[in-house]
Order: structure tokens, then sequence, then C-alpha cells
């Protein structure tokens, strides 16, 4: 059989609790006559010899795993495994053993971990009863016990009897103080087999079992079997790492001797699980759900038990924010308010939500706002995460604690900010914090999470707080490396744009002002742009001020000579999206300030290098002439066409002239019809016509008149077309400013070589 479907790898579990590999072959369900049932046939994939042969018998716990392996028990300490190459395939062969079974293909095992029969015989056996016959805890049995405990991981129905049978008599300790024992007299041997039965009783994956296991007097005895793995030549020394080097710190002492408990039995609990036990494989995924399921509730405890101290947490936030709290002290503040908030996500959602109004009372975000702004790199890194949960969590309460800031603060302590200033002096090369953050802020200035139906005005008033109080610091690396250039209208509060970047980079020495052709202020410069892009897509009025009235355009395609070129491409996706936006406000501001001619500049400078800036630029074009922007199509034509029309590796520019020429013709024809209609045919006008001797002079004197009358209108009209463009300066001095240097600074025409 050739379909890759069918295609598997038979595996069986040796004595070692190994998967070994029994060759690959094409796996089929039929009738067999010898087994008097259906049954399972996989024929070798080289030879067709019969690899196996195994009846699908109705009692058999079959179970479906990472939608590719069937997995069962034949019998005693023989279990098999078939790996499918395709996932039609398994489903396929695992709808044949349902519908022998009698069982639903959509569950992932045929038969519950007891079946009805067993578990009707469970319900009349008392609980005290034996289940299993367990041998005799003495060092002399242990290998005895070894083999029983893993020969029933395997069967869930066994492994539910020796978990009973575990707990019913105490075996536990018992077995731990065999451990005492072993090491004490150095026996290895008995110590390997006691790694074997800690780990296979672990596996039981039975929470009763794990409450005893990781008691206070037995979870480090539990620690010490682990540490005598037959497969090491020398013991690892875990319980060394975990009562001397692993220093329980307590930031604020805690009083509550169960919280302190819990902390630690959690703490020991994950090492167990991340670092002592071996990663299992694909048919032991599910042997440890419990032991995730007993950290993930312990953790919950720990965060309910904590909330609840008020006067803990307060003691906390206060030693957090005050001044003479030393530096690794805070450190340790900020480091545990972090662990805290990680794990909150455990939480059910109502209860998350009491957390994090909890914190909000105690004060977390002016906290943040004081940590955040430290030198201390770890504790700005710790600041970071606890700020992102917050954002999180609820990106309204942060929006209403920072704009109730100004009543209280100046601008450069704003915890926003804080947040932009941590961005922009991200020390990192790869700028990881700044990416980060500059996620942060775009959730925090995302109207798509602001609340409507409560609070009908947190849109406005938070946009108009932010344009006001934090946008001149967010592009103050912009402006400040696009300020010298030839090809800026003017350098628009030019001394106090550096003067902010350099107080903005305070302490980092990382950044070269005014070089953006340093790569990582280009990076930083690119990641600004991306989120003035998202402002463009998502405000309306208040990025469309800000952009005319600081001529923001113009100093962004300033980067469109950057030798980085994804900052180019920054620049240009910029411009993108606000000619996406078809706003003739806008279209009007880059007809005035001939915003096209760095883009066309940088086209011709690219040559014909067939790369991803030539596809930008070409698709800029392609979408002015598919969406018909006539005003912007007009204003090519008429001022670039000359250097674009070499270009015939694509139509875009020759469709930009058609669309051009068909516009021309439609005026053409509506002048047409203006001449037409302006005149009426009666019988005076009929007399002055017949007269042939002013016929010629009369009709040139008429044509003249109308066409003088339509380019007067036409031109008023295109002139205030252009015209049309409203300043937003911020204040009387800097509008004279901009209208001066307007006039000094003659326009330049586009380079039209090619």
């Amino acid at each position: 059989m050739s379909d890759t479907r069918r295609r598997v790898k038979v595996y069986t579990l040796n004595e070692d609790r190994q998967w070994d590999d029994r060759g690959t072959g094409h796996v089929s369900s039929t009738f067999v006559e010898r087994l008097k049932g259906i049954s399972l046939l996989v024929r070798a994939e080289s030879d067709g010899s019969l690899l196996l042969e195994s009846k699908i018998s109705p009692n058999t716990a079959y179970q479906k795993q990472q939608d590719t392996l069937i997995v069962w028990s034949e019998a005693d300490n023989y279990d098999l495994a078939l790996s499918f190459q395709e996932k039609a395939g398994c489903d396929e062969i695992w709808e044949k053993i349902c519908q022998v079974q009698g069982k639903d293909p959509a569950l992932d095992i045929t038969q519950d971990p007891i079946d009805e029969s067993e578990e009707e015989r469970f319900e009349e056996i008392p609980e005290t009863s034996h289940l299993v016959e367990l041998p005799p805890c003495e060092l002399s049995r242990l290998e005895e016990i070894a083999d029983l405990v893993t020969s029933v991981l395997s069967s869930p129905i066994r492994r539910e009897k020796l978990a009973l049978a575990l707990m019913s008599e105490g075996y536990i300790k018992k077995l731990l103080g065999l451990f005492r024992v072993c090491e004490d007299l150095d026996n290895r041997e008995g110590l390997h087999h006691l790694y074997e039965i800690v780990r296979g009783v672990l596996f039981l994956n039975k929470a009763a079992l794990f409450e005893v296991m990781f008691s206070d007097d037995c979870i480090m005895d539990v620690v010490g079997c682990l540490e005598y793995d037959p497969a090491l030549v020398q013991p690892k020394r875990h319980r060394e790492f975990l009562t001397k080097t692993a220093k329980f710190k307590e930031v604020i002492p805690i009083t509550d001797s169960e919280l302190r408990q819990k902390i630690h039995q959690t703490y020991r609990v994950q090492y167990i699980q991340d670092i002592i036990l071996p990663t299992p494989s694909v048919f032991e995924e599910n042997f440890l759900s419990t032991l995730t399921s007993f950290i993930f509730f312990n953790k919950v405890e720990i965060v309910s038990m904590l909330q609840e101290d008020e006067k803990f947490l307060t003691e906390v936030f206060a030693q957090l924010t005050d001044e003479a709290t030393e530096d690794s002290k805070r450190r340790e503040l900020v480091n545990f308010v972090k662990e805290f908030c990680a794990f909150s996500q455990t939480l059910q959602p109502q209860n998350r939500d009491a957390f994090f109004k909890t914190l909000a009372n105690l004060g977390i975000l002016p906290a943040l706002e004081i940590v955040m702004g430290m030198d201390d790199l770890q504790v700005r890194a710790a600041a970071t995460d606890i700020f992102s949960y917050l954002v999180e969590f609820s990106p309204s309460m942060v929006r209403e604690f920072v704009m109730q800031e100004p009543q209280q603060t100046d601008d450069d302590v704003l915890l926003i900010n804080v947040v932009i200033k941590q961005m922009i002096c991200d020390s990192d090369p790869e700028l990881g914090g700044a990416v980060q953050l500059m996620g942060l802020l775009r959730t925090l200035i995302d109207p798509e999470n602001m609340l409507a139906s409560t609070n009908k005005t947190e849109k406005t008033e938070f946009l108009s707080f932010f344009y006001k109080y934090c946008m001149h610091v967010l592009t103050a690396p912009l402006l400040a490396n696009t300020a010298h250039d030839k090809n800026s209208k003017g350098e628009l509060g030019t001394e106090a744009t550096h003067k902010l970047f350099q107080y903005l980079q305070e302490g980092s020495t990382k950044i070269n002002p005014v070089c953006p052709d340093n790569f990582q202020t280009a990076q930083l410069l690119a990641l600004i742009l991306e989120l003035l892009t998202f402002c463009v897509e998502h405000h309306t009025y208040h990025i469309k001020t800000y952009i005319m009235n600081k001529d923001l355009l113009r100093r962004v395609l300033v980067l469109m000579n950057s030798k980085h070129t994804f900052l180019a491409l920054c620049a240009l996706r910029f411009m993108r999206r606000i000619i996406g936006l078809k706003d003739e406000y806008y279209n009007r501001y880059i007809i005035k300030g001939n915003l096209f001619e760095p883009v066309i500049n940088a086209l011709l400078d690219n040559g014909t290098r067939y790369n991803l800036l030539n596809s930008a630029i070409i698709e800029l074009f392609e979408f002015i002439k598919v969406e018909d922007i006539k005003s912007l199509i007009a204003h090519i034509v008429d001022n670039f066409y000359k250097a674009l029309e070499s270009i015939e590796y694509v139509q875009t520019f020759k469709g930009l002239k058609g669309r051009y020429e068909q516009e021309k013709d439609r005026q053409s024809q509506r002048l047409n019809r203006y001449r037409r209609d302006a005149r009426s045919l009666d019988e005076d006008e009929e007399l002055w016509f017949n007269d042939e001797d002013e016929d010629d002079d009369g009709e040139a004197v008429e044509k003249s008149r109308m066409e003088d009358d339509f380019s007067d209108s036409y031109g008023k009209y295109m002139e205030t077309a252009l015209v049309g463009l409203v300043d937003y300066p911020d204040d009387e001095d800097e509008e004279e400013e901009d209208e001066e240097e307007e006039e000094q600074s003659p326009r330049k025409r586009p380079r039209l070589s090619s």
C-alpha cells in the first residue's frame, strides 16, 4: 500500500520504559479469521512482512495523542504505539477503532481510566482494601517494588489501584525512610531503585500522593531520591542547591507561617518539574498534568493570601517609593512585585480584576512612575514588565491615572513621558525594551480599546491629553535628526527640540543625536515612525493637526535618504498611510509642499535595482492611479512626468498620464457644454448667427470671452485648493517664524536625471 496516510512506525515499550522502533510500514484494519475480529495489521514497507497483528478488543483502552499517535496496552508489560505520518491516516484508523468499540471518535480515549465493570467493583470494595498487593517495604524488596511501580504506568486502571494502595498503607513515608538508610549505607543499587520508584509514583499523577510527597517533612527526601538517576555517573546535588544556594529573600518579613510554607513548597515543586525531572516523551505528556495543576493552585493560593494582607503590601509600596531605600533593597522590592503580578495570571478573571484593583488602590502607578525613571537597568526592566501587566489588564485604568497627572506634576515626569524616555534611551543594541514599550504605548493610544459605553469622552479626552503633553516628547528624536536637512521647509522649533532630545538622552551614551545613519538611531526612528503611522490610521483630527503644524511629513521624508533601507521604507509607509486616507486636506498639503520630490528622487536614485524600496514606491503611485486621486495625479504629471516617462518596466506612470489626459478631456467637454448651455438660441441669436458678415468675428469674440471666464474661475479654484492649507502654529511667534523661513527658502525642484 503506497498511501502515505497509512504510513506508520510501530513502537513497543521495553523493560527500561523506553520505546523501541520496530519498523516502518502501512497499516490497515481488516477482519482476521484466526483472531475472530477486526484487527490492525501493519506490513513492512521494505518487504511486506507482518510487523503487527492486533485484534481491536472491546475492552482495550486506546489513546490518541498529538493527532498522529495511537497508544494502547496489549497485555501486562506489553505496550504498543502507532506513529502516523499524516493526521488523516491517524483519524481514519481511530474512527475504525471507535466504531468497533462503539465509542465517540471525538474523544481521545476509548475507555475511561476505570471502565464500568471495574467501577462497579471499586464501589463494592472498601477503600482500605488492597487493590494491589504491595511487597513489604524492605531493602531487599526495592527491586520488586520498582518493577511493580513501572509496570502499571501504561494502564490507567492499574495506576489507580496502585495509587490507592500507596495511600492506604502510608507506604510513601516508609519508602523515604529506606532512602535515608540506603544513603547512610551508600547502597547505590538501592538508591537507583528508589529513583525509579519515586519517579514512577510521580507519574501516577495523583494529587493525594503529591500532598504527602511535597509536605515539609518529605519533600527534601523526594528530591534526594531523584538525585540518584541510574543514567548518571555521579548523583546531582539538588538538595545542596535548594538549601544553600537558593536563598529565600523576604523583601518584607512574612509573618504568616502558612504563607511562608506555601511559597517554599511551590518553589521546590517547580524546581522538581523544571529542573530535576527529564522532559517527558510524547508518550508521557499527560503523566504530570496533575503536578502542573498542583503548582498552579499553589500560586493561586499565594496570590490570594498576599492580596488579603494589606499591611504587608502597604509596606512594600511605601519602601519602594521611599528615597531612603537602598538600591539593592529597591531592586528586590520591584522583582517581588513583578513575580506577584506574574503569579496573578493564574487567577480567574474576577479574582484577577480584584487583584489589580487592590494594586491600583495601593498606588502601583505612582510607584512605577518613580522606579521607571531610575538609573538601575534591572529596576527599569522589572518595572516595565509590571507596567505591561497593568496595561494588558486595563488600559483605561492607566489612562485615567495619567490624565490626572498634569494637575499635580510637570510634563517631564508624567508616567507616559517617562515610558517614552525609557524607550528612546534603551541601551540594548537591538532595542528589545524599546520594542516592548512601543507596543504598550500603541495599546494606550488605540481607540479600539477605549471605553465607549460607560465613558464616551475617554477617546477625546485622552487623545487631547496625549497630543498636548506627550507627542512632542515622542517625536523629539525624529525632529532632532531631520532638522538640518536642506530640503526642510524650516527648522520648526529646532533649538527647543534639540534641548528636549538631549534631556531625554541624559545618562545614555549609546545614541548619537542628529545622526540618522547610526544603526541604533535608525532603529529608534523606525519604531517612532511605526507608532506615528498607527496614529495616522487610527486618529483623525489630532494627528492631522500635528502633521500640518510641524510640517511633519516633510521631516519624515528626509529619511528617504537614509542608507538604512528599512528606515526609508518606514518613512515611505508613513506617507502611504496618509495618501491611503484619500483626504483632500492631506492631498493639498502634499501638493503645496512638493512632497513627492524626495520620493521620486529616491526612486530615480535606486536606478534599475528591483528591490523592496522600488516595489513600495511603485505601489504608492499605483494606488494613486487605481483610486484616481485627481489632484495628486495632476500634480505628479505636471511636475514629474518628464523624469518618470522613461520608466517602462511597469505601466504605472503611463497609466497616470492616461488618467490625467482623460481628466483634461472631461474638463474640455465640460467647457463645451458650458459654452453651449450659456447661449440661448432665440430668434434674435438666430438672426445674429445668420449674419454672414459678423459670423466669424462674433464667434471668435464669444469663444475668447468664454475661455477667459473659465480660465479665471478654474485658476481661482486651483489657487484656493493649493493655498487652502491651514497651519496650526503653537503660538504667534512660531507662525511668524514659519512665514519668514518659507519666504527665504525657495522650493527645490526635483532631480530630473534618470
